[in-house]
């Protein structure tokens, strides 16, 4: 693996907004960042040779024009561009699976109905083994909206299932809080068991003993994790309550939202339905970290 966080660009505008998240990504973990632009352009005598020329230089200015950009913003940040052909989904795997994050942009659907995520984007994330960041575009007024519901402080937020290990997606959560200095709150969602729901109805507090099961078990997950990242402000949410529609919640004020995707699937690549809404309707960055 290459020590480098890769930008997948694109000729739209949000493109940017993905470029500048990856450089303060390269910057925070002092690795290069690596700008790359795929098209899948036909190499065949029937399309005129100017054609193509004026399709990579306009791909070559993109690359470059977004570089100069970056690395304004960033001194001293290494950048280097990257324009391949080939297939998109096929390419940004390759080069994802080489670098220890991935950045992809999107379009946004205003400031808190969150991502409209590509076919490309999707794509990767269903088949990539390494994290990979969906960064909305910058809104005016989404900044003072962002402090204002998280208080002035933004937190990462992690979206946690106590019922299967997923020592990746705590890594990555908890080193980016410490990376960049902010308070992580972890958040589990539980429901209860089919066999409670009579029972539920008849008495709303039969299920307190599952919802203390499931701190308790959030509790001792994150206690190694605690030891190992003292410096970092841990907070915990346990709810019983859909555990998508929480997270979206929580993506309001949030720095980045972190869920997870299971690997090892018998159907082959697969996002779950958690982690599919997130990304659509999460109102901050989205990591998505595979695991399993």
């Amino acid at each position: 693996m290459k020590r480098q966080v890769t930008v997948g660009l694109d000729q739209t505008t949000h493109a940017l907004a993905a470029a500048r998240w990856a450089a303060r990504e390269a910057t925070l973990r002092d690795v290069p960042l690596h700008l790359l632009h795929t098209e899948d352009w036909p190499l065949t005598s029937e399309i005129p040779q100017p054609f193509i020329q004026s399709l990579v230089e306009r791909c070559e200015a993109l690359l470059q024009d977004t570089a100069s950009q970056v690395r304004r913003d960033n001194p001293g940040l290494e950048v280097t561009t990257e324009l391949a052909q080939g297939g998109a989904i096929q390419v940004l795997t390759r080069v994802a699976d080489e670098s220890v994050v991935t950045v992809l942009g999107s379009r946004g659907l205003g400031t808190l109905a969150g991502f409209l995520i590509g076919s490309v984007s999707l794509g990767v994330v269903a088949k990539t083994l390494s994290p990979v960041v969906l960064v909305r575009p910058e809104e005016s007024g989404a900044a003072s909206l962002a402090e204002e519901a998280s208080d002035g402080h933004p937190e990462i937020v992690l979206g946690l299932d106590v019922s299967h290990p997923c020592d990746p997606l705590l890594a990555f959560a908890f080193e980016q809080a410490a990376r960049r200095d902010t308070a992580l709150r972890v958040v589990h969602s539980w429901s209860l068991p089919a066999m409670y729901t009579h029972a539920a109805i008849l008495d709303p507090n039969v299920g307190s003993g599952v919802g203390q099961h499931a701190a308790s078990e959030l509790t001792e997950m994150l206690s190694p994790w605690r030891e190992k990242f003292p410096q970092v402000d841990v907070s915990e949410t346990v709810v019983m309550a859909p555990p998508a529609s929480e997270l979206v919640q929580a993506s309001q004020g949030a720095e980045l939202v972190v869920v997870g995707r299971r690997r090892s699937r018998p159907l082959g690549p697969h996002i779950g339905h958690v982690t599919h809404a997130v990304i659509h309707h999460s109102s901050a960055p989205v990591a998505v970290i595979p695991y399993g």
